[in-house]
């Protein structure tokens, strides 16, 4: 991977407005909003908020990948760049790269707010599993961006970027708690990837409605096999084209 590549497509993350307002500064509010709907004086509730708020943070940091591809392609950059050194293994894992180190400041700006003023305390061990888990378990989000990013325009990708966040956010359980649900909706929330990757930490924050941790793994990880051949077969299917 050309480390000069990835510190541009850091930069020009951080230097939208959008993505800092979205990615970072809404996860924060929207987790004070909601603690304070749902219940400020439990500990645990505000737990399970915080681990929704970053991992929805993540989620839209995750979704980056794919706004900054589709653009590439329609400008003909795409095109440009497969005559450069740079492979094509290199050029989407400096996608995926750069999505995932941009993920960072949300999962450690909703837990500093939650231990601040919310009162969360957890052992060394349970702050690890947190941010560890959320943000390698967004790893299927971020090539889910990536695919969606070989299939859009410009125009199109920011409505379905957002469609798609709020929507599996919504579905997964980062919106609603899952407590909350109704059972045939609780059900439909196991067909996402947001639901398995707040199950592969929520076990730190709460013992309610919880699943093992080798099946959020193995889902997961099915999520990424999946969708990372997706993103390479239409890859190589546009690069045929040049």
């Amino acid at each position: 991977m050309n480390p000069t590549y990835l510190k541009t497509e850091i930069v020009r993350t951080f230097r939208s407005t959008r993505f800092v307002v979205f990615a970072i500064a809404f996860p924060v509010l929207m987790f004070l909003l909601q603690v304070n709907v749902f219940g400020a004086a439990d500990v645990h509730i505000a737990g399970v908020i915080m681990v929704n708020m970053m991992a929805f943070g993540t989620f839209s940091a995750a979704m980056t990948s794919g706004a900054k591809l589709a653009v590439e392609r329609s400008t003909g950059w795409q095109r440009q760049l497969r005559l450069t050194p740079l492979t094509g293994p290199g050029y989407l894992s400096g996608k995926g790269l750069s999505a995932m180190l941009v993920a960072l400041p949300s999962l450690f700006l909703v837990p500093l707010v939650g231990v601040l003023f919310q009162g969360i305390h957890l052992d060394a061990s349970g702050w690890l599993r947190l941010v560890l888990g959320i943000w390698i378990g967004a790893i299927p989000l971020v090539l889910l961006g990536l695919l969606l990013g070989q299939f859009g325009t410009p125009d199109s990708m920011q409505p379905v970027s957002m469609v798609v966040t709020l929507g599996m956010g919504f579905l997964g359980g980062l919106w609603i708690p899952i407590d909350g649900m109704p059972s045939w909706l609780a059900d439909l929330a196991k067909v996402t990837p947001t639901y398995w990757l707040i199950q592969l930490v929520r076990p730190v924050v709460t013992d309610h409605l919880v699943v093992s941790f080798p099946a959020a793994l193995g889902v997961l990880a099915a999520w990424t096999a999946v969708l990372g051949a997706l993103v390479v077969r239409r890859y190589r299917k546009d690069s045929a084209r040049v």
